[in-house]
């Protein structure tokens, strides 16, 4: 199994890519033109969503949003800092794209590492890994009356389950923990930056739909 204490480091990395999604989150709640209190429901829900749904399948209860408080204040953190300078937040937004494809390479790595943790074979925890990184996302979405990101022909879904898979084949192997994730999160973030970069998308359909 990789070396290193997974523990510290699997709550940094879920820490910083809350952090990240939670912002967000919060510039679409801005956009929306919802309160104070609708941006922090939807930063939270972004940055918190994904590793909610992960921890509740895998069993891992409560989940970890709710066992540690530091888990609930970055997500509020993030969500009054988007409300109070969401016009300067929002100028950024193309640096905001690339934080939260670093989120995504993150949430890939410690959803597919805990799942294992709990006893999942590989293929259910790569699955587990995908589903850290665009549960928030799609719950987001939803909430905001937008279809989710992730069905739109964005290669989002594609490079966090990449990612996991990685992460899970390297997971029983002597690396380092900071490794497996440099490695699996890594090339998950890469093909995200990249597909925003030269503006790759998943095959949609072509022409009118038949009744």
């Amino acid at each position: 199994m990789a070396t290193t204490d997974p523990s510290t480091t699997q709550v940094v990395l879920d820490l910083l890519g809350i952090f990240v999604f939670s912002i967000s989150g919060a510039l679409v709640a801005v956009r929306k033109g919802l309160d104070v209190f609708g941006v922090l429901v939807l930063a939270g829900t972004t940055g918190l969503g994904g590793g909610f749904l992960r921890d509740v399948l895998i069993g891992a209860t409560p989940p970890a949003a709710l066992a540690d408080w530091r888990y609930l204040i970055v997500p509020v953190a993030a969500g009054l800092l988007g409300f109070v300078f969401h016009p300067v937040v929002g100028r950024m937004e193309r640096s905001i794209n690339v934080l939260d494809a670093f989120g995504l390479g993150l949430f890939c790595v410690t959803g597919a590492l805990k799942a294992l943790d709990y006893g999942l074979g590989p293929v259910p925890a790569a699955l587990m890994g995908m589903v850290t990184g665009i549960g928030g996302g799609m719950i987001r979405d939803l909430l905001a009356s937008r279809v989710p990101l992730v069905f739109r022909g964005e290669l989002y879904a594609t490079p966090a389950l990449a990612g996991a898979f990685v992460v899970v084949g390297l997971a029983h192997t002597d690396l380092s923990y900071w490794t497996v994730a440099l490695i699996g999160g890594g090339l998950c973030t890469t093909w995200r930056l990249l597909a925003i970069w030269r503006h790759w998308q998943a095959p949609v359909p072509t022409g009118p739909a038949s009744v």
